[in-house]
């Protein structure tokens, strides 16, 4: 997520529309094979779906049976959400996945009842019923959830957001209802650690935000910058100048959006378009030291609430590549949502992973 400034940073951009097919075209029937891992105690084959506890798949199916590892649960709406991982018996990684319950859609709170809500404490964001927080301007509901350990993958844990007014971004473009879901790569306390919205601790220049207010500065520009761009996937760009002094957002790091992404305004003071938001794939920055440069540290679909609601069979999307990656591990070149009737979910999942 980016906030809204710097959701027109997205496109007010350096970098253009590029030429080439639309790099979220979707891979339509694309085959899915593998299955995905997550953090917990396994316990015997057969778990019941319902509860905090983790467990192993049986075999076949999606995800896949007997290589699939289940992590906790997490309490959403009607309904729960889990993370998972799946590796072959030679330890290859085929997906880290989230699975929604499709009950979790349903009785999720709105912005007036998580603003009133009194788990706000640090630590929140790690119990089963998450915290009740304030992300670009706009009331969220967060989680931290850590998936199973894949080594031969960077992930460690999913960051995942109910926003139900949206939140600031793209000129307007994310103010629907929506859920962020980070895969991310670092450990859960240095995430925790990020503060903001703020100017990222690797720019200077461009002065400070208004306080509670998204509007950019006209005259804002960063003087300097250690940003390695060689990391910046294809198709993405950075926030403008005028907003870079709310790039870093708390527990997230930076956010940066593909250009062909259809709800982002066509240039700098035209409005994003909402009503063309519904499956968006986000790759966000942390400078795990703030004294050194800032890595890839997270993919990151943003997904609407109407778009799960509606969602049957599968699609496949491209994640867009660096020219250089922060881990010598397999990287996904892939996500997918995928309807799971035998539990009747949905789940997103990353796949395709490849040696960097």
């Amino acid at each position: 997520m980016t906030d809204d400034a710097s959701g027109e940073a997205n496109r007010a951009r350096t970098t253009t529309r590029p030429p080439e097919p639309d790099r979220r075209a979707v891979l339509r029937g694309a085959a899915a094979t593998g299955a995905a891992l997550v953090w917990g105690t396994s316990t015997a084959v057969g778990e019941p779906r319902s509860g905090n506890g983790a467990g192993v798949r049986a075999a076949g199916g999606f995800p896949p049976k007997g290589i699939t590892t289940y992590g906790r649960s997490v309490d959403l709406g009607n309904g729960s959400v889990r993370t998972f991982t799946t590796e072959t018996p030679s330890g290859e990684p085929k997906y880290h996945g989230v699975e929604f319950d499709r009950t979790a859609l349903e009785g999720l709170p709105n912005a007036g009842e998580l603003e009133a809500a009194n788990h706000r404490a640090e630590t929140d964001k790690y119990r089963a019923g998450g915290q009740a927080t304030q992300v670009h301007f706009k009331q969220s509901l967060q989680f931290f959830v850590p998936f199973p350990a894949a080594e031969r993958t960077p992930f460690t844990f999913l960051g995942l957001n109910w926003n139900p007014g949206g939140h600031f971004g793209g000129a307007g473009a994310w103010l629907k209802p929506h859920f962020d879901i980070h895969f991310h790569m670092l450990d859960p306390a240095t995430v925790d650690a990020v503060d903001g919205p703020r100017l990222p601790p690797y720019d200077t220049g461009n002065g400070e935000y208004a306080p509670g207010s998204p509007q950019p500065d006209p005259d804002g520009e960063v003087t300097e910058t250690r940003f390695d761009y060689d990391q910046l996937p294809e198709g993405y760009a950075r926030s403008p100048e005028p907003v870079a002094d709310q790039r870093y957002i708390t527990d997230m790091g930076e956010h940066t959006a593909p250009a062909d992404a259809p709800e982002l305004p066509d240039g700098p003071g035209e409005p994003g378009d909402p009503d063309a938001f519904a499956n968006t794939l986000i790759q966000g920055f942390i400078a795990p030291d703030e004294s050194e440069p800032p890595r890839l540290a997270f993919v990151e679909p943003m997904i609407t609430r109407d778009f799960f609601r509606g969602f049957e069979g599968r699609e496949t999307y491209a994640v867009p590549q660096p020219d250089t990656y922060p881990h010598a591990r397999r990287h996904p070149t892939e996500y997918a949502v995928r309807d799971v009737p035998s539990a009747d979910a949905v789940a997103v999942v990353l796949r395709g992973f490849e040696e960097t």
